[in-house]
């Protein structure tokens, strides 16, 4: 899986991996023992949280890296299903408020000039 720093409003704040491929996003972060600081899954419109056993930060993204929702997503839950979603990014409970991400924040991997 590809590694990324993440960005949010044009702070870096964790390692991402990238899951960009079919078999990349369909594992996504299931029947991991540890969790990656974030995941970004793309293309990708929506995620489940079937056989989670711990909340997860999740945030729907635009082609441009725009946060359109934020939520937290409880196992056995699904995200929330907007209009122009590319990507969603995935990340341990707690994360978003660390990193001071919410709907309006602009994500980006650095390095990558069209995101998602």
């Amino acid at each position: 899986m590809k590694r990324s720093t993440l960005v949010v409003d044009g702070d870096p704040v964790a390692e991402a991996e990238v899951a960009d491929t079919v078999l990349t996003r369909a594992r996504g972060l299931l029947f991991r023992r540890e969790l990656p600081e974030a995941l970004v899954l793309r293309p990708c419109s929506s995620v489940h949280g079937a056989w989670m056993s711990v909340p997860l930060d999740v945030a729907l993204l635009d082609r441009d890296g725009e946060v359109l929702h934020a939520q937290v997503l409880r196992p056995w839950g699904f995200s929330a299903t907007r209009r122009g979603v590319r990507a969603v990014l995935e990340a341990p409970a707690g994360s978003f408020a660390r990193w001071g991400l919410g709907a309006g924040s602009r994500v980006r991997l650095l390095g990558r000039d069209r995101e998602f």
